[in-house]
């Protein structure tokens, strides 16, 4: 017992540190990059477990290594590539054209009350409206050609950005803005200067929970109508009761979105590196 408190008291004390107490895990865990596929590998290895097992009905719920051959299988017949363009090529035009229309929007209602008054309550109102909701209304507008898919995603991912955006500008110290403008900086430059470096992160937390909607609602949108495409894959998958399909689409789908997170989040850290922030230490 009196190990085990010296052990977790030096430990404790290593972390004391310039800057004030930091806590930091004894040694022997993981490093930071395995720690995430930790929980991810268990899961795996019980879930391949069970199914060797035969607990499990491989009919309905195939194990990892029947899923990982489904998915060499797509690959090496270049059925994958193919419909995972189709899929990404939708979700970038959705994504840069929801971002867009959100990022002037937000700058508009979060700088200027009068035009918060005007459009925030209408915009919260169709916030509340269930992406899938559209698609009626899509499909008659747009009809079932690439128009309709990429308006629904970029209806559906506006919202986060255009949220967090316009509370970032919202939130700049006053303070700050009439400081500004006593040194003479109006316009561009005190846009530049204190509104946008003030807003950025606000911007990106946005981005990134955008990025991640518009994987969601790639889905649905090729429900529309779709002959192609990751979404149609996995639709096909259930119709023709294929499971192995199905969740060989669902693992392309995580892999895709969390790669797409991943690059705005190093974009993020690039352009935000004058921040001192926690996970810098």
């Amino acid at each position: 017992m009196t190990d085990i408190v010296t052990d977790a008291g030096a430990s404790l004390a290593a972390g004391r540190g310039r800057g004030g107490f930091r806590l930091r895990l004894p040694r022997g865990v993981l490093p930071h990059g395995w720690r995430a596929l930790a929980l991810p590998l268990a899961v795996l290895a019980a879930w391949q477990a069970v199914g060797a097992l035969g607990w499990t009905d491989a009919t309905l719920l195939p194990t990892p290594l029947a899923v990982l051959g489904e998915l060499v299988r797509l690959a090496t017949s270049g059925e994958l590539l193919s419909n995972l363009a189709v899929s990404f090529r939708r979700v970038m035009l959705g994504f840069a054209a929801g971002t867009l229309v959100a990022t002037a929007l937000g700058a508009l209602t979060g700088y200027s009350l009068q035009w918060r008054a005007y459009l925030d309550p209408s915009v919260h109102a169709l916030r509340t409206i269930p992406g899938l909701a559209w698609i009626p209304m899509f499909i008659l507008w747009l009809g079932i050609d690439e128009g309709s898919k990429i308006a629904l995603i970029a209806l559906a991912n506006f919202f986060p950005t255009y949220l967090n955006f316009m509370s970032g500008i919202a939130r700049v110290d006053r303070k700050l803005i009439e400081v500004g403008r006593v040194n003479g900086l109006a316009g561009a430059r005190l846009v530049g200067t204190i509104l946008l470096p003030y807003s950025l992160p606000f911007l990106f937390v946005g981005l990134r929970q955008s990025m991640g909607v518009a994987w969601l609602v790639v889905v649905g949108a090729e429900l529309m109508g779709a002959s192609s495409g990751i979404g149609y894959m996995l639709m096909d998958g259930e119709m023709t009761g294929r499971p192995h399909l199905v969740m060989a689409c669902m693992i392309v789908f995580a892999l895709s979105g969390k790669s797409t997170d991943m690059i705005l989040a190093a974009i993020s850290r690039r352009v935000l590196r004058w921040q001192d922030t926690v996970e810098k230490d």
